[in-house]
């Protein structure tokens, strides 16, 4: 086995000194809780920390990390662009606001739920727990973070 960590004997081992280019896609790579990234398009309300993405990992078509939504907020209104955006409630009871054409939906959720966001829907996430913030997973189907903020969550 070659390499400092003999990953595989075929690929170098893109330490220090490797001829391995940066963002290789030849290994597994971890970024720990300690590594986010809060460089990321924010919305007022909200704080979205990157975890992998294009920057972090080189990743060519998904970007993950996480939102934290302070007790008692509202986050601005927003859109994701093109994206996909896949959520997982870790913890709290956030609730995610959108207009379906005829008037606001509020759905409420739980830690465990899991809720989808289609490309280009205008919403809001709140957190009405007065003193427990909400933790969200986020995954999207671009490789950095679109966020579009808006100045309504629909045409007036």
């Amino acid at each position: 086995m070659t390499g400092s960590d003999a990953f595989h004997p075929d690929f170098p081992d893109g330490g220090a000194g490797s001829d391995a280019a940066p963002g290789v896609r030849n290994r597994v790579r971890l970024i720990r809780s300690t590594e986010l990234d809060s460089g990321t398009a924010q919305t007022d309300g909200m704080q979205r920390f990157a975890a992998l993405s294009g920057a972090s990992v080189g990743s060519e078509k998904l970007w993950m990390g996480e939102t934290i939504a302070s007790p008692s907020s509202a986050s601005g209104n927003h859109h994701h662009g093109e994206s996909e955006t896949m959520i997982y409630v870790r913890a709290g009871h956030p609730e995610f606001v959108f207009f379906d054409g005829e008037r606001e939906v509020r759905i409420q959720t739980n830690p465990g739920d899991y809720v989808f966001v289609p490309p280009l829907l205008p919403h809001r996430e709140e957190n009405p727990n007065p003193d427990v913030p909400a933790e969200l997973v986020i995954a999207r189907s671009t490789q950095e973070a679109i966020v579009v903020n808006l100045p309504a969550l629909y045409a007036l």
